[in-house]
């Protein structure tokens, strides 16, 4: 003989609570674990990044589409880095001068060397092959 009662209104409400709780906490951290764009490394292919002066002297632009961060110490000196921060995984998504920062949890970068200005990054982001030929700049490997 069975004893279940049926299920009350309250319980069934607090149940959907509880279910909907756990799955937003899910959606949450899937969104800040793990690679979320793809290697920390940079782009797998050459990529054109377009006019050589796009990019300031003493400064740095960020393609983040592509996941590229290049900066121009000097005069006609250029130096590339993955956008992908190497903490979670995110695009970095703004350049002040020769800082590129991450959206996610505020890693900063220099733009010049590559190296953690400020964390939770562990470690620098890692060198692109970079390449400017007539006024066009190529990133990636075998550029």
């Amino acid at each position: 003989m069975s004893t279940e009662l049926p299920a009350t209104r309250r319980t069934v409400l607090r149940g959907a609570a509880l279910a909907g709780a756990v799955g937003a906490a899910g959606v949450g951290l899937s969104a800040c674990g793990g690679k979320k764009n793809g290697s920390a490394d940079g782009p797998t292919k050459p990529v054109d990044l377009g006019a050589s002066s796009a990019v300031p002297v003493g400064g740095a632009k960020l393609f983040r589409d592509d996941k590229v961060l290049v900066s121009q110490p000097t005069q006609g000196t250029f130096k590339a880095f993955s956008a992908v921060c190497t903490h979670e995984g995110c695009v970095l998504d703004t350049v002040d001068g020769t800082t590129a920062s991450c959206p996610c949890h505020g890693s900063e970068f220099n733009a010049e060397t590559g190296a953690v200005v400020r964390g939770p990054a562990p470690k620098a982001l890692p060198a692109v092959d970079i390449k400017a030929v007539g006024g066009k700049l190529t990133a990636g490997p075998a550029s």
